[in-house]
């Protein structure tokens, strides 16, 4: 929990004996589950509604795919958190939902304690992945690191923000793959701390996750120093 204050949740699952049991199994651990979808329009629609802290989304879903509902539910509301909770470890599908706008992903193979640990660090906004596949990811983040940026509008440069120097030492151990948990014990710092430093950064480079803010820190060669 966050505080006193209940994680909300919404759970889509085109599996309603799936979705029924994650919403019980979530709302018994103490989570607040304010909503539950069975296909893509539909969880659009209800997340918008019910402004959820974390999403838990399924991929394959009847009407328009999870990839889609995660960029539209991230577009509305950026602050919300989606957690991918799928069947397939393929690594096309991982790829895509981070590239969306998820924070993490878990196959549906992990246990009960795994996604309420995962639900947990989501809200807290860590990237968390099922052992395996977080190397993929940072992988894909310098490959997209190392494609030439898009002009600024106008072919005019834009000018770098100022970050301070607590802001660029953040910025640097996250683009090392390292969980806000684990900056917080580096630095010496309350995991709160590191939260703001993030949310300061993400305002200041006009950035909207930590996938944009990681390509950003690998493109200045961050992650090597």
């Amino acid at each position: 929990m966050t505080g006193t204050t209940p994680i909300r949740v919404m759970v889509v699952d085109d599996h309603p004996m799936w979705r029924d049991a994650v919403a019980r199994d979530l709302s018994e651990s103490g989570f607040e589950v304010v909503a539950t979808a069975g296909d893509g329009d539909q969880a659009v629609r209800r997340a918008k509604a019910a402004a959820p802290d974390v999403l838990v989304l399924d991929l394959n879903l009847p009407g328009k795919p999870g990839v889609q509902v995660c960029k539209e539910a991230v577009a509305a509301d950026p602050s919300v958190r989606v957690l991918v909770l799928s069947a397939s470890g393929e690594h096309a599908d991982v790829l895509e939902a981070v590239k969306s706008g998820a924070t993490g992903y878990l196959l549906k193979s992990a246990s009960t304690e795994e996604l309420r640990d995962a639900v947990r660090r989501t809200a807290d906004g860590d990237p968390v992945f099922t052992p395996g596949l977080a190397g993929l990811v940072l992988g894909e983040y310098s490959r997209l690191a190392s494609e030439p940026a898009a002009p600024a509008a106008g072919g005019e440069e834009q000018k770098a923000p100022r970050l301070t120097e607590r802001e660029t030492e953040v910025l640097r151990l996250v683009a090392k793959g390292l969980s806000y948990k684990q900056i917080a014990e580096r630095l010496v710092i309350s995991h709160r701390t590191v939260q703001n430093h993030v949310q300061n950064t993400l305002g200041k480079l006009q950035l909207h996750n930590r996938v944009e803010l990681v390509r950003y820190a690998i493109e200045r060669g961050l992650d090597d120093e």
